[in-house]
C-alpha cells in the first residue's frame, strides 16, 4: 500500500488559533494532512477540503470509516474503510483504483500535530469514534491469533497452516480468476516485449523463458511446485515435456486437470493437489518453482531449496522465479493489509537472500534477472480486466473481495514501479559429482 512522508516542517497552528467550532471531518484531515491534498475530500459530515478542479475525490462516506482510520492508522485502517465500501474513491474504478494511489504517493504529505491537538480533535469528533469495530469479513485474523486455533498452537508454516493460507487465497472462485488473470490463469508476472504488448502474449512469453531458462528438451521431466492452475505444466508437456505440477489449492488442481484433459495432455502432464514436502518422485530433469518461495516463510528456504535439489538427477536445473525486496536487511513480513487481505503468512526478503541460501545447500547459481516493471505491466493489465468484467467478478466473490483485489493489484503495481519490490528469477544447477554442471558456455535463452 501506500507509504505517505511528513511534510518538511509542517506543524498545526497552536491550540489559541484552533477554530471554535465542532470539529469536522475534513478539520480531522486537515490536522493530519499537509495541503494541498491530490484529490477533492468530502465527508459524510457535509465537510469537504482539497481542491475543487481536480477529477479524483475520496468521500468518507460514515462515521464507521473514521473508526476503521484511527484505530488501525496507516494502510490497515484505509483498507478496512474500502473493502466495506465506507470509503470511496471518485475519478477512478474499483477494478483499478491506481490513479487515486498514484497521486497519494506522489502529492500527499503527513503533518504532525500536537498530542494537545489531537486531544482536541478527537474529543469534538467523539471518543466513541476510537471505538473498535469489527473488520470486514474479508480479512484473516491478524499472524498471533492465527498462531492458536482453539487451545492448541499451530505453527506458522506448518502443513496444516500453509494449506489454510493458499486456501483462503486461491480458493474464492476459479471463475473470478478467469475473469482477472484472462485466458493463461497465470498469476505471475509475465514478460513484455513493449509496453503494448498483450497479457497473453507476455504470458506465453514469460512461460517460455522458464522453459528456455532451464533448458527442457521433449522427453525430459519438469516438476513444477507451486504450479496453480497448470499452465507451465501444459506449456511444457505442448512441448513433449512429461510435467507433473503441485498445488496446496483444491480448486486450482481440478481446474487444471481438466484443462489437461481437455488439450489431451494426460500422457505428459499431471497436477496434484498436493503439498511440495509430499513430492517423494526424484531424477527429475528440471523444477520450476513460479510464485511459491512468498509462500514458504524465510526461516524455512533451506529446507525448502533442500528438498528441489533431492528432487532433481545431478545436472538438473532449478528456476526461481519469485517476488523480492530490493535489500536483504529488511524485517521479512508484509504490510499488514496484504497480510490479512491478500497473503496471510507471506513473507519477502531480497534476492540476495535467496541466492545464498540456494547456494548454501549445494546448487550451483548460474544467472538472476529482476523483472520488476514487467510485473508492473502484468499488474495494470490484470486491473484492467477486473475493471472490465467488474459485475462478473462482484457475482462470483461478492463487492468486498472485489474491491480488496483491485486496491491490492494497484498497490502492488506502485509497488514494483517505485522499486519498493522487486521480480527476480533465480537460475541454478545442480552440478554432478565431480563439479560439472553440464551446461553451454554462454547463455543459451
Amino acid at each position: 500500500m501506500t507509504t505517505f512522508k511528513a511534510a518538511p516542517g509542517a506543524r498545526m497552528p497552536r491550540s489559541g488559533s484552533a477554530p471554535s467550532h465542532r470539529p469536522t471531518v475534513a478539520d480531522l484531515a486537515g490536522a493530519f494532512l499537509a495541503p494541498p491534498l491530490p484529490f477533492r475530500l468530502t465527508a459524510f459530515d457535509g465537510s469537504s477540503a482539497g481542491p475543487t478542479d481536480t477529477p479524483l475525490g475520496l468521500h468518507v462516506a460514515s462515521p464507521r470509516a473514521l473508526t476503521y482510520i484511527l484505530t488501525a492508522p496507516g494502510d490497515l485502517g484505509m483498507a478496512r474503510a474500502y473493502v466495506a465500501g465506507d470509503l470511496t474513491f471518485s475519478g477512478v474504478t474499483p477494478g483499478d483504483p491506481y490513479p487515486m494511489l498514484r497521486a497519494m504517493a506522489d502529492g500527499m504529505h503527513l503533518n504532525r500535530p500536537s498530542p494537545r491537538e489531537i486531544h482536541r480533535l478527537l474529543a469534538g469528533i467523539g471518543w466513541r469514534t476510537l471505538r473498535p469495530v469489527p473488520p470486514p469479513p474479508q480479512e484473516a485474523p491478524p499472524r498471533w491469533r492465527r498462531a492458536v486455533e482453539g487451545l492448541r498452537p499451530v505453527k506458522r508454516h506448518s502443513r496444516e497452516r500453509d494449506a489454510d493460507a493458499i486456501s483462503k487465497h486461491y480458493d474464492i472462485s476459479n471463475a473470478f480468476y478467469e475473469h482477472t488473470l484472462g485466458p493463461s490463469m497465470a498469476y505471475t508476472c509475465a514478460v513484455y516485449a513493449t509496453p503494448d504488448t498483450s497479457l497473453e502474449d507476455a504470458q506465453e512469453a514469460k512461460f517460455q523463458l522458464v522453459y528456455d531458462k532451464l533448458g527442457l528438451q521433449p522427453g525430459e521431466r519438469l516438476l513444477d511446485v507451486g504450479c496453480g492452475w497448470g499452465s507451465m505444466v501444459r506449456h511444457a508437456a505442448r512441448r513433449g515435456v512429461r510435467a507433473v505440477g503441485v498445488t496446496l489449492s483444491a480448486q486450482q488442481a481440478e481446474w487444471a486437470q481438466r484443462a489437461i484433459r481437455d488439450e489431451g495432455l494426460q500422457d505428459l502432464a499431471e497436477v496434484r493437489f498436493s503439498d511440495y514436502r509430499d513430492v517423494t518422485d526424484s531424477d527429475f530433469d528440471a523444477v520450476s518453482s513460479i510464485g511459491l518461495t512468498e509462500h514458504i516463510g524465510v526461516a524455512h528456504y533451506p529446507a525448502y531449496f533442500r528438498s528441489l535439489r533431492d528432487r532433481l538427477a545431478p545436472g538438473g536445473r532449478l528456476l526461481n522465479h519469485c517476488i523480492t525486496r530490493p535489500e536483504n536487511t529488511s524485517a521479512f513480513r508484509t504490510e499488514a493489509f496484504i497480510d490479512r487481505y491478500v497473503f496471510p503468512d507471506g513473507e519477502l526478503t531480497g534476492s540476495g537472500r535467496i541466492i545464498s541460501t540456494i547456494q548454501d545447500v549445494g546448487f550451483e547459481v548460474r544467472g538472476s534477472e529482476n523483472l520488476r516493471e514487467h510485473y508492473g505491466l502484468t499488474l495494470r493489465d490484470w486491473c484492467a480486466n477486473l475493471e472490465r468484467d467488474w459485475d462478473a467478478c462482484v457475482a462470483e466473490v461478492g463487492e468486498g473481495t472485489a474491491r480488496a483485489w483491485g486496491l491490492y493489484m494497484a498497490a502492488s503495481r506502485l509497488g514494483f514501479e517505485t522499486n519498493a519490490i522487486q521480480l527476480h528469477q533465480v537460475l541454478a544447477v545442480r552440478p554432478h559429482p565431480d563439479g560439472t554442471a553440464g551446461l553451454p558456455l554462454r547463455p543459451w535463452w
